[in-house]
């Protein structure tokens, strides 16, 4: 018989070494959770989602165990990019209710427990909105609030934008005003114009918006798109890294962006905006959470953290989005967990995203049967878990025809591409049962069509079974409650190629094994090979629905623990 070893890679990563460690703040133990309001329940019919919707529903947080809300942009915007231009920071959009609907809903919530956090969208409004009406006219304190600059003129006499520089949407970053006679910028569409930062009237208008909701009494905020909010000031054209490549409009990939984002001032307004929610924390002593939007590299997503000054308390992590796929082994992953915790600053806080509005579901990327693993990843690595709405029933892509699409980075690429860059597929409606339109809304047509899955994939038919995707959420969202999860040591075992095995430690408290099969065939692992000291049996406390354990098995250590494909367990003692 031949026998295969191999090596355990151990890497541990203390995150409390103290008997009696600080209480964790309620942003450090609870579960962030993401409503996409146009997608999440439908009060009035019109086959979109609303502020009321989302109050009718608000019992499932508190039931699954939610511990604060993000809403998704709510904002009064003539919806070119679905809220994210804004044409009044601090007027509630007519199409998800009225100011009155907001606070009843916020009323609703805290009455549940269950916090509300706002996206806020720093570095741009709509075209419509008043500040930018009165920029193009040239009325101050509005002349500078945008970024104006004037055109070149090229060898044949023709106007030309100020530089090379593209939007992340398709074409220039410039768009002509012929009432201004000067070119605006815009990072996103044309309909979204940058704001000014350089001016210092602008900022403090931005500021201003912080406090109003703060005012009213929102938690925190996510804040968007923040790698953009300042240019390097001499414009000039950014480097071209794929010059072989033809330019076809749909080239913002092919630039070295390294002028038009990422600037050093950028975490400069991060402390300005931090500052003005810690004059709310410091009045009452409860914390108005920042979490900040920023697709980078991993050296500057870091310098988002708070190091000599306070800026955000956490940026997203997006790693699990960038760098994994169905295909992905365990020492991926286990890499890809490193790559962030080894490079955040000392005393600072993890996240783990698996999902959101702009990038393919879980169960899309992943497989459906991947579900829960990554789940179980999110909720029981050191840190604070963000889900997207509908992860914990394990929703899936849409699919949508070109002429059901609505997205705008979609349309613009057209037939031949919208597939490819259309993010409606991620954004479909809430299942919350199997009835017309998923119970997500009564009108014979919806914003997007509901996936054709929802008879058997929907949140009524998981909470009537034993073992369920949501079943499964729920029981983790609960095991995270223990101090071990919490504040515990991680240390990373990869027993294969395949087979990833977590263990969170914390004296006094009892021990979790948490062990991942990501390959495609049934791996078996037996415990006391690997582990030192572990005990004769370990208690199952929850699985993937496709494991062969169920919660409150017991497991023999000296006997071989076979792992289904893509599936999960986690066991403690």
């Amino acid at each position: 018989m031949t026998y295969l070893c191999y090596i355990v890679v151990l890497i541990t990563i203390a995150f409390s070494t103290n008997a009696e460690p600080a209480k964790l703040d309620w942003w450090q133990t609870g579960v962030i959770y993401q409503v996409y309001p146009r997608s999440f329940k439908d009060s009035n019919g019109d086959g979109v989602g609303d502020l009321k919707g989302i109050e009718e529903m608000a019992e499932h947080f508190q039931e699954t165990g939610i511990g604060a809300i993000w809403l998704s942009p709510i904002f009064k915007s003539p919806l070119a990019d679905f809220g994210y231009d804004i044409s009044d920071f601090v007027s509630i959009d007519s199409t998800y209710g009225t100011m009155e609907d907001f606070l009843s809903l916020q009323r609703k919530l805290k009455s549940l427990g269950v916090r509300i956090l706002l996206d806020f969208v720093p570095n741009h409004s709509s075209d419509e909105h008043e500040w930018f009406q009165k920029s193009v006219k040239k009325i101050d304190p509005y002349t500078e609030y945008y970024v104006w600059l004037d055109g070149k003129v090229d060898e044949n006499g023709n106007k030309i934008p100020p530089n090379n520089w593209r939007n992340n949407f398709d074409g220039s970053a410039w768009e002509w005003s012929a009432e201004r006679g000067q070119y605006y910028l815009h990072q996103f569409a044309a309909k979204q114009p940058d704001l000014n930062y350089n001016s210092p009237a602008l900022l403090e208008e931005m500021k201003n918006v912080l406090r109003f909701w703060l005012d009213i009494g929102v938690d925190g905020f996510r804040m968007d798109a923040l790698p953009y909010i300042i240019e390097d000031v001499k414009f000039e054209d950014e480097l071209v890294i794929h010059p072989s490549i033809v330019d076809d409009n749909y080239t913002y990939v092919l630039l070295d962006h390294k002028l038009s984002r990422d600037q050093p001032g950028t975490y400069k307004i991060v402390e300005e905006f931090r500052a003005v929610l810690d004059e709310y924390t410091n009045q009452d002593g409860n914390t108005r959470l920042m979490l900040v939007e920023a697709y980078a590299s991993i050296n500057y997503t870091m310098m988002y953290y708070s190091q000599q000054t306070r800026r955000a308390h956490m940026p997203f992590n997006f790693n699990f989005i960038t760098y994994l796929n169905k295909t992905s082994s365990a020492v991926d992953i286990k890499n890809t967990i490193n790559l962030w915790l080894d490079n955040m600053p000392p005393g600072q806080w993890a996240n783990w995203v698996m999902g959101n509005h702009d990038n393919k579901r879980v169960a899309s990327r992943f497989g459906q049967d991947m579900v829960d693993p990554m789940n179980t990843l999110a909720t029981m690595l050191p840190g604070t878990a963000v889900t997207y709405n509908g992860e914990e029933i394990g929703m899936a892509d849409g699919t949508i025809r070109w002429d059901q699409t609505v997205d705008p980075f979609g349309k613009n690429g057209g037939m031949a591409r919208y597939e490819a860059n259309s993010r409606d597929p991620f954004r479909t409606p809430f299942h919350w049962n199997d009835f017309q339109n998923a119970g997500f809304s009564t009108s014979q047509r919806t914003w997007l069509p509901v996936n054709s899955n929802h008879w058997y994939l929907n949140l009524a038919f998981q909470k009537s079974c034993f073992r369920s995707h949501y079943q499964t959420y729920k029981t983790l969202l609960r095991l995270r409650s223990s101090p071990t999860i919490a504040r515990g040591n991680l240390t990373m075992h990869t027993t294969s190629d395949w087979v990833l095995i977590l263990t969170r430690q914390l004296e006094g408290h009892e021990t979790f094994y948490i062990v991942l099969n990501v390959g495609t065939e049934q791996e078996a692992i037996t415990l006391n090979e690997h582990f030192k000291d572990v005990p004769l049996y370990m208690i199952v406390r929850t699985s993937s629905i496709n494991s062969w354990h169920s919660e409150n098995d017991y497991i023999d250590t000296t006997k071989p623990l076979a792992m289904r494909p893509k599936s999960s367990l986690v066991l403690s003692y």
